[in-house]
């Protein structure tokens, strides 16, 4: 048990997301990159549904958009696609009436409901992350640094959407607010092992920046968005192993290993966290260096590079958690 949790530690150092990642998460979730839509979430005009519903929807059977924005892209095209195939649907990776049937829209919960916002939502605390990793090293957490992010990333969205769909109202406790549909993500309840998971293997595709988790009779149990490798640090194809999972990691920061740390970096460790370089959750391989992890950065994966891992959103690195084990079987391709 000793040896196992010394390999975890010792193996995040060296994989995470690229540096400016690692030294902008002041940016993060927080302030939304881009203005938001001139018209409400899920508004674009479809045959059946809305984008917003489709996400939604999607994310419920396992199949994730990744952060659910309420627009058109790559990781939702894919996870659609992904569904229809599973379906045996014509996996155009569009948004038909046929797959809004298929998701069973029509007998579904509503894709937006109502969520009343508590006193632990809005208590905190919530702590500025600072640019640089030796400041970041002197914090006992690296949690969330507001409420709107915290219950954002709780529904698996942005703190943009959110203010979207509650436009003018304030994220005090008691306050109903409008939230996307989806089952809750608590980064503080590591995921119980999935009894139904005993035979999943994983595949990772570098080419679609997407991951698998697939039984053996070939029916997908989750699919979800994945940044994976760079140009210095390819995704190395090949069959692996899971060796270890780890909840809630502290992360090493060695400058050695990294071809883009400056010359006057220094070793750092952080502390565990949402806004933990590698997230909530470290899925260790048999393969140095490298695993499976969440992220602080959710608006960006399947959009950007990593330093050669597979990083997932928060919430999916924790349902993929859940799937595996020593000894589960992982493929890069």
């Amino acid at each position: 048990m000793l040896k196992r949790t010394a390999q975890l530690v010792i193996v995040i150092t060296a994989c995470v997301a690229l540096r400016a990642d690692l030294q902008a998460q002041t940016r993060r979730r927080q302030a939304p990159a881009r203005k938001p839509a001139p018209k409400s979430a899920g508004a674009a005009k479809l045959a059946c549904g809305d984008l917003l519903g489709f996400q939604v929807l999607l994310d419920r059977q396992g199949f994730s958009p990744g952060q659910i924005d309420g627009r058109p892209g790559a990781n939702f095209s894919h996870a659609l696609a992904a569904m229809q195939t599973a379906n045996k649907l014509t996996a155009t990776g569009r948004p038909d009436c046929d797959t809004w049937k298929a998701l069973n829209a029509d007998a579904a919960e509503p894709t937006v409901t109502s969520y009343t916002v508590t006193d632990a939502d809005v208590k905190g605390p919530f702590d500025k992350i600072p640019r640089k990793l030796a400041d970041q090293s002197k914090l006992d957490a690296l949690g969330y640094q507001s409420a709107s992010e915290k219950i954002a990333e709780r529904f698996h969205t942005s703190p943009a959407l959110l203010a979207q769909l509650n436009h003018g109202v304030k994220m005090i406790a008691g306050k109903a607010i409008k939230v996307p549909g989806v089952t809750p993500f608590d980064p503080n309840t590591r995921p119980a092992r999935d009894a139904g998971a005993a035979d999943v293997t994983i595949e990772v595709s570098k080419a679609e920046s997407t991951l698998r988790a697939t039984r053996a009779d070939g029916t997908v149990v989750f699919f979800a968005p994945v940044s994976s490798g760079s140009t210095h640090d390819p995704l190395p194809p090949g069959d692996w192993k899971v060796t270890g999972v780890g909840w809630h990691p502290v992360f090493h920061y060695n400058p050695d290993l990294f071809w883009d740390a400056k010359p006057k970096d220094e070793k750092q460790t952080l502390k565990a966290g949402p806004n933990n370089p590698v997230g909530v959750a470290w899925i260790a391989l048999n393969l140095e260096h490298y695993g499976m992890h969440g992220t602080p950065e959710p608006a960006n994966i399947g959009h950007t590079e990593s330093h050669g891992c597979v990083r997932l959103t928060n919430w999916d690195a924790a349902r993929l958690a859940a799937l595996v084990k020593p000894g589960t079987a992982v493929t890069f391709k």
